[in-house]
């Protein structure tokens, strides 16, 4: 058995054949990547032209958004009702500052906006109260209440007319500083590696304009109006100013102060944006800390109405079938019994 063994091992057509297989699996395994192609490579290149594709969208929608507001500020401005709130001079009976701020924070600029606002504010009662009154009167609504209160519910709905805006525009707001909210911590790690990057405040406001623009709308519009704000007021401090009251953030308000402080004092803007960086992510976590030890009590409630009873069906109720179950039984018994 040996003896054949070492015979076959030294034979020399064995030993072609061995070393022709070995040099036909090298030969096939160094030729089939090149035939197969890199999937990393490939996948590296699906996602690269997929981000430049996303990213070519969202320049063509912040562009579209831009023509739509420029056209909004030139062309579609309504002179009825310009001439309507400037002859009943609404602006000094409506607006103060404090309206202005709010049309800023829900990201309505310029004199159209505050227009309208005011508008609407003088015609939304009227329509409100005559279509409560039709709804009343006309159509049958509260039948069992007396005139007076119909009245008075008329009159409740004009004043809901004349706060609708107010009521809008806080809205907007509010969903507006959200979305800047979640988005900031990202802005400022992005500005953060522009700016160790080497790249100028400008520079670093356009890019991550530009990046952060998926993720929130509104901050790449307010980054894009900041740096545009840079390159023509005499002070820059008045366009980090601006930032903050148009955003009405305090985490925004922070920030703009420190760049304030860091191009008067020469101070490194890198390390104060490190710092405010770690700061923004650390408040947002505490604000989903907070919201996650709110459910607790939240949950009580619905658990008592919803849940306890259904636990306790489930649990009594096959007790309860079999008591009723045993009493059928005991009477049938009873009955044959007789």
């Amino acid at each position: 058995m040996t003896d054949s063994v070492a015979k076959t091992l030294t034979d020399p057509s064995f030993l072609i054949s061995m070393l022709v297989a070995v040099a036909v699996f090298a030969t096939l395994f160094t030729l089939l990547p090149a035939f197969g192609g890199n999937p990393l490579r490939a996948r590296m290149k699906s996602v690269a032209l997929e981000r430049d594709e996303l990213r070519a969208k969202q320049r063509a929608r912040l562009a579209a958004e831009a023509d739509r507001r420029r056209k909004g500020l030139r062309e579609e401005q309504s002179l009825g009702m310009r001439s309507i709130v400037d002859r009943l001079d609404l602006r000094r009976a409506l607006a103060d500052e404090n309206t202005l701020n709010k049309l800023r924070v829900a990201g309505f600029r310029g004199q159209n906006p505050l227009t309208k606002f005011l508008f609407f504010r003088l015609v939304l009662p009227f329509v409100f109260f005559g279509l409560t009154l039709v709804y009343l009167f006309l159509l049958g609504g509260l039948p069992e209440q007396p005139a007076f209160v119909k009245l008075f519910v008329s009159v409740v709905g004009a004043y809901a007319g004349f706060y609708a805006p107010v009521l809008y525009v806080n809205n907007r707001a509010q969903k507006r500083k959200q979305s800047i909210q979640l988005a900031w911590p990202d802005a400022l790690d992005l500005m953060l590696i522009c700016v160790e990057s080497g790249m100028s405040v400008e520079a670093a406001m356009r890019r991550v304009a530009e990046e952060i623009g998926s993720q929130s709308i509104a901050l790449a519009e307010e980054l894009i109006l900041t740096n545009a704000e840079l390159s023509y007021l005499q002070e820059r401090r008045q366009a980090y100013e601006n930032l903050s009251n148009r955003t009405g953030l305090e985490s925004v308000k922070s920030v703009a102060q420190a760049l304030v402080q860091a191009e008067r004092y020469g101070t490194p803007v890198a390390h104060a944006l490190r710092v405010l960086a770690n700061e923004s992510r650390d408040m947002r976590m505490n604000e989903a800390e907070k919201k996650a030890a709110a459910l607790p009590p939240k949950l009580t409630v619905p658990m008592i109405l919803f849940f306890l009873p259904v636990l306790f069906a489930i649990i009594l109720g096959p007790a309860g079938i079999q008591v009723s179950q045993r009493g059928i039984w005991g009477d049938s018994n009873k009955s044959s019994s007789e």
